[in-house]
């Protein structure tokens, strides 16, 4: 169970040509080495100065036995990722202190102009092959990614022209065995090589039951936000493809994923003081179940020899509905329609988006030591919020227009030196149409009319950086990178209060700009390799979300700074044993008064918890293997401009192990999450928010049995 690692530039492109081999569950057979050519480098993954981690497909499948959903998983593997809230929504799990662009084979699925916190869970986790994690403020994938970029990489189509079939069945429930507590999965995939064409399909369907903390009761339910207990998912997956010549390929991706809850279960709201978690309890939920529901499709094209170099084109397309849980909130009430404190409505999340990308990447120009990367990409985003119950507007449908051009080049000044640089110039529109409030944005229920408008912005994105090998062993980099965001305009737009508004006098929806700095380095030693980072990112016109008592959040724009270091250290002291050692520190500060100074600590739904993680890994030769890890979060203050405590964090930690045993007819895996049973208020629950419904706890000691065959 090894990990696949880069060090890549800001150029690295999520849309990678790549030919892995077909992955069977349960063989033991070689497996061809996986080549990943960034589209839009085409170069030394050596020469380039900024950080990718790959991890393959053995570490996604063990982390999936662990994981409820792909934002867990990432928080399993990456420690600069927050802790995860183990909920259906991933609002306040962030990247480095700032916001994740989440992609599925290059297509993004984030929704910035209204993001609901749903965009890590739009895929079933049986047919990610891999997963590409991009530190850092970039911007060549377009919108987004102030964080940093999660590509999930989908299965790949095997080399040979035999059929593969593979198939796994998974049971999960708490230590006690309770019924309510009881989750199966099933998946089956086919794939098949057909002369100059290939083919796999897959469907997978998903169960769960409610969850249950240390001391064995059931955790709270979101049925606001939505919740992945007590809910059921399928997925349905295709991917052809066509190789003409051995540097051609044309591909199809399609998936459709879809998840809801079952509506088994109510909230009981928790008791901070008492520290007494939110619980379920049987009942009916008011309204429509919340569910996620995404078709993502993508089309690429690439020539690997078209000129000297290598063009990749790729199309996509993505519907991405999200219906969130009804409550009789202030917000939504209005007396024209029922008396004040009676009406129950909920809204949905739409958004859809199409888009294409060009890229031509080629190597040794005229024959020098440089190498240069074109492109431009087109993105279309329509996004709206209507509150379903009482067909009224929420956020009005909001329609995003962004054209880029970037061009890129790496230089081998020397043996031991390596330079990049480049820039992208993004152009966006947005429109917004004439629309009326909701009346419970103000005190006396006054509907107002916001006066629609389209608004422009350009901006010219920079990055450049240096990669010095010393020696063969110790290597350092440095880069500087910008990335371009929008705020969340839908929150800005469904909070209007005053009249006279126009979309044209809104401030708050200007675009986000995050500056990424970062220095690293490596040194690889007989048994494994040290590394260690050190970044800050910094936006002067950032976005901050205000906790409200009812558990939702306003939108302010302050200045912004996040900070941190990383250090891991990997070791492989015999062929069958290997140790990881994982440490993130993250600082977060704004500006709460606008005076030029960071006087305030980011909040915990902004910064995640300072993190240590521990892995160990044991492949001994025979059928067994086995994983020990172990995540512990650090206790953390938040204080704000006066030196006052804010917040608090208690840290807790937990240890999960894996157990695998590899027969000829299939992988037999016995997993068990916080292995020690140690109960504890989720980071989130403890520190976002002081909501009493938001109050949970983490989930207790589980156990899930996989089994895994090919055929």
């Amino acid at each position: 169970m090894h990990k696949f690692r880069l060090d890549l530039s800001l150029a690295s492109a999520l849309a990678l040509v790549s030919v892995p081999a077909f992955a069977v569950a349960g063989e033991d057979a070689a497996v061809e080495e996986i080549v990943v050519q960034a589209s839009r480098v085409g170069m030394s993954a050596k020469s380039l100065p900024n950080k990718i981690e790959v991890f393959q497909e053995d570490e996604v499948r063990l982390q999936q036995t662990l994981a409820v959903t792909p934002t867990e998983l990432l928080s399993n593997l990456v420690p600069s990722f927050a802790p995860s809230r183990q909920k259906l929504s991933g609002g306040g799990e962030t990247f480095r202190g700032r916001t994740p662009l989440y992609l599925v084979d290059g297509v993004p699925q984030s929704t910035p102009l209204r993001p609901g916190g749903r965009e890590g869970v739009t895929i079933d986790m049986e047919v990610i092959e891999r997963v590409e994690v991009i530190f850092g403020a970039n911007a060549i994938q377009g919108l987004g990614g102030t964080g940093g970029m999660i590509n999930f990489i989908t299965v790949s189509p095997p080399r040979s022209g035999e059929l593969h079939q593979r198939a796994s069945v998974s049971v999960s429930n708490n230590d006690d065995f309770d019924s309510d507590g009881f989750g199966w999965r099933a998946h089956y995939l086919a794939a098949q090589k057909l002369g100059d064409f290939d083919v796999t399909g897959a469907v997978s369907y998903e169960e769960r039951g409610v969850m249950f903390d240390a001391n064995d009761q059931t955790i709270g339910i979101e049925n606001m936000d939505g919740d992945i207990a007590d809910s059921y998912s399928r997925n349905f997956f295709l991917k052809s493809g066509w190789e003409p010549d051995e540097n051609q390929r044309l591909q199809l991706m399609v998936s459709d994923f879809y998840l809801e809850q079952n509506g088994n279960y109510v909230r009981i709201d928790g008791n901070r003081a008492l520290k007494r978690p939110a619980i379920s309890v049987k009942g009916d939920p008011l309204g429509e179940l919340p569910f996620n529901d995404v078709l993502t499709m993508s089309l690429d094209y690439t020539h690997k020899a078209l000129f000297g170099g290598t063009f990749a084109a790729q199309a996509y397309y993505q519907n991405f509905e999200s219906l969130f849980g009804g409550d009789i909130v202030a917000s939504f009430q209005d007396p024209a329609i029922a008396p004040v404190g009676t009406l129950f409505d909920q809204s949905q999340n739409n958004s859809e988006k199409y888009g294409s990308r060009l890229t031509y990447g080629k190597q040794h120009i005229a024959g020098t030591p440089v190498d240069l990367i074109v492109g431009y990409d087109f993105l279309r985003d329509l996004t709206s919020q209507p509150l379903v119950a009482t067909n009224r507007v929420s956020v009005p449908p909001t329609t995003f227009y962004n054209h880029a051009a970037f061009l890129q080049l790496n230089y081998k000044a020397l043996s031991w030196l390596s330079l990049s640089g480049g820039a992208r110039y993004e152009y966006a529109e947005l429109e917004v149409p004439t629309y009326v409030t909701r009346a419970g944005n103000r005190a006396d229920f006054q509907r107002v009319t916001v006066e629609g408008g389209k608004r422009d912005f350009d901006e010219v994105l920079y990055n450049y950086g240096a990669v010095v090998d010393a020696t063969d062993e110790l290597s350092f980099y440095a880069s500087y990178a910008q990335a371009y965001s929008m705020p969340d305009v839908g929150r800005v737009l469904r909070s209007v209060s005053t009249f006279g508004t126009s979309v044209d006098t809104l401030l708050d929806i200007g675009p986000l700009v995050t500056i990424n700095r970062e220095i690293g380095g490596s040194y690889k030693i007989e048994l494994g390799e040290v590394r260690v980072a050190r970044f800050e990112s910094k936006s002067d016109y950032g976005q901050r979300l205000l906790p409200r008592l009812d558990g939702t959040f306003d939108l302010a724009r302050q200045a912004t700074e996040t900070s941190g270091w990383e250090f891991s250290v990997k070791v492989e002291p015999a062929q069958w044993l290997a140790f990881s050692v994982d440490y993130s520190m993250l600082d977060g500060e704004y500006d709460s008064n606008s005076d030029g100074r960071l006087d305030s600590d980011l909040g915990a739904s902004e910064v995640g918890a300072n993190r240590w993680l521990v892995g160990v890994d044991f492949t001994p030769q025979g059928i067994f293997s086995a994983r020990l890890q172990a995540s512990k979060y650090e206790d953390r203050d938040f204080h704000n401009a006066a030196g006052a405590l804010t917040a608090h964090f208690d840290g807790y930690t937990n240890v999960d192990a894996t157990v695998a045993a590899a027969f000829k007819w299939a992988t037999v895996s016995l997993s068990v999450s916080n292995l020690l049973d140690e109960q504890y208020i989720t980071y989130y629950g403890q520190a976002a928010t002081t909501a009493p419904s938001l109050y949970y706890a983490g989930r207790g000691r589980t156990i899930t049995l996989r089994t895994a065959t090919s055929f």
